[in-house]
């Protein structure tokens, strides 16, 4: 309850300092990066990932995360895209996590993506990451985010080590 009386207020002096100038130029872009993936389910007939998210706000007050929309590429070729609800708040300053559960058929969709997955187990692979956030602050436009980074993928129930 507490967090959503500061969302609102948050959202409140924003709309009042921004006048008809809106809003979105006062909301700075958090950062997102792909923390890891875990392979929850491996089969011929299809294959469940868990891919997991930090956020991190460089905003002085919360930001309350209703929709999200990402794009995530695997050394190069597409794994993963879609949207989502959100629903979790982003303290100020601070930090978030969150995961998305995808399903694939990459026998059927990207045959050179399933040896890029096998390889996953044993080395890191370079991403790509792209998306918005839907926030919850009216007046306010999605917020886009685009990132870099290295991850490997772990088993399901096994944390990989995370990637320098």
């Amino acid at each position: 309850m507490r967090r959503k009386r500061h969302a609102a207020a948050a959202a409140l002096v924003m709309v009042t300092i921004a006048g008809c100038a809106g809003t979105s130029s006062l909301v700075s872009a958090p950062t997102v990066d792909l923390d890891h993936v875990e392979v929850a389910e491996l089969g011929f007939s299809g294959q469940t990932f868990l891919l997991a998210f930090n956020v991190a706000n460089p905003n002085p007050f919360p930001l309350p995360i209703r929709s999200i929309a990402y794009g995530v590429e695997l050394d190069g070729q597409r794994f993963a895209s879609g949207a989502t609800e959100g629903g979790f708040t982003v303290p100020a300053s601070g930090q978030a996590e969150f995961a998305i559960s995808v399903e694939l058929d990459l026998l059927k969709t990207a045959p050179p993506l399933l040896y890029t997955v096998k390889d996953s187990l044993t080395r890191d692979v370079p991403y790509e990451l792209t998306g918005e956030f839907g926030l919850g602050i009216p007046a306010t436009e999605p917020l886009r985010f685009r990132s870099s980074g290295a991850v490997r993928f772990s088993e399901f129930g096994r944390q990989a080590r995370k990637p320098h």
